[in-house]
C-alpha cells in the first residue's frame, strides 16, 4: 500500500454538505473515510427533521452522491455491542451498502463477533477493544484489567470468532505485534505532533504508530481542523503521508 492508502480519515461531522465537501477535497488523497456514530445519526435526522420536504429530498441526493463518490471505500464505524442476533441483523444491513470495513465491539462477546463475521458479505469485521479516552485507572474499573492486558484478551476473542482486525491505541500495537496476531491492526488516537491530543489520552504520531505495527491510522480533527499554519485539510493529509513515508524508510 502507499502511504495514503493507510490513512482513514474520520467524517465526524453534522451534515451531509460537510462530509461531501472534505470527502471531494480529499478522495484523491486518502485511503478510506470512517462514518462514525455522530454523522450516521446526522445523516438519519438529516432526513427525518431537516424542516422541510424540500430540504429532506435536498439532504437525500447529496448523502446517495456521497455514498456514490466514495465507491465502498467506507469503515463504517458503528461499533455494534448488543446481543447476537441484533449483532448479526445490523451487520447484514450494513453489509448492504457495501462497505470496505465495519466495527463491532468486542465487549458483546465470541458469539456476537462470529454472528458479525457470518454476516459480513464482503466487508472486513474490526473488533473495537478499549477506547482511546480511556485511560489506565478507567480501564480497569470497566474491565477490571489494564488496557494491554485486556486488548490481548479482546484480540483472542477476536481471532477465535473469525475476525479480521482489530481497533485499539497505539500503545497496545506493541504487545499486540509480539503475541503473533494476525488481525490487522487499525488505529485511532493518533495525533501528529503539531495537533492537539483533546480529549485522546493513549495517542501517538503517525509515525510512531507505523514503526509500531499500525496497518492503518485513523485520523480526524488534525485533517478536519488543521492549525492554520499547516493549511487545509489536503496539506495536513500531505504532511501525514509524509511522515507516513518517512516511517517506512526508517523501519526499511
Amino acid at each position: 500500500m502507499e502511504p495514503k492508502d493507510r490513512i482513514i480519515v474520520a467524517l465526524d461531522v453534522r451534515f451531509p454538505e460537510e462530509a461531501i465537501s472534505l470527502a471531494r477535497k480529499l478522495f484523491s488523497y486518502v485511503g478510506c473515510f470512517k462514518i462514525g456514530l455522530q454523522f450516521s445519526h446526522a445523516m438519519l435526522s438529516s432526513l427525518i427533521n431537516p424542516g422541510t420536504e424540500s430540504l429532506a429530498l435536498n439532504n437525500l441526493r447529496t448523502i446517495r452522491e456521497l455514498f456514490k463518490l466514495l465507491k465502498g471505500n467506507i469503515l463504517w464505524d458503528g461499533k455494534f455491542n448488543d446481543i447476537p442476533n441484533t449483532v448479526a441483523g445490523a451487520s447484514q444491513e450494513v453489509a448492504k451498502l457495501g462497505v470496505k470495513m465495519f466495527t463491532v465491539h468486542a465487549s458483546a462477546g465470541k458469539e456476537a463477533v462470529v454472528r458479525a463475521v457470518e454476516n459480513k458479505g464482503n466487508s472486513l469485521v474490526l473488533g473495537v477493544t478499549v477506547l482511546t479516552s480511556i485511560d489506565e485507572e478507567e480501564c480497569c474499573s470497566i474491565f477490571g484489567k489494564g488496557p494491554k492486558e485486556k486488548v490481548l484478551e479482546f484480540a483472542r476473542l477476536l481471532e477465535q470468532a473469525g475476525a479480521d482486525g482489530i481497533i485499539c491505541s497505539p500503545q497496545e500495537l506493541k504487545v499486540l505485534v509480539n503475541s503473533g496476531s494476525r488481525l490487522l491492526r487499525i488505529i485511532p488516537g493518533v495525533r501528529p505532533e503539531w495537533a492537539s491530543k483533546a480529549d485522546q489520552k493513549r495517542v501517538m504520531t503517525p509515525s510512531e504508530a507505523i514503526k509500531e505495527g499500525a496497518n492503518y491510522l485513523v485520523i480526524g480533527r488534525p485533517i478536519r481542523n488543521p492549525p492554520k499554519e499547516i493549511g487545509g485539510p489536503v496539506e495536513a493529509v500531505k504532511k501525514i503521508e509524509e511522515e507516513i513515508a518517512s516511517a517506512f524508510r526508517e523501519i526499511r
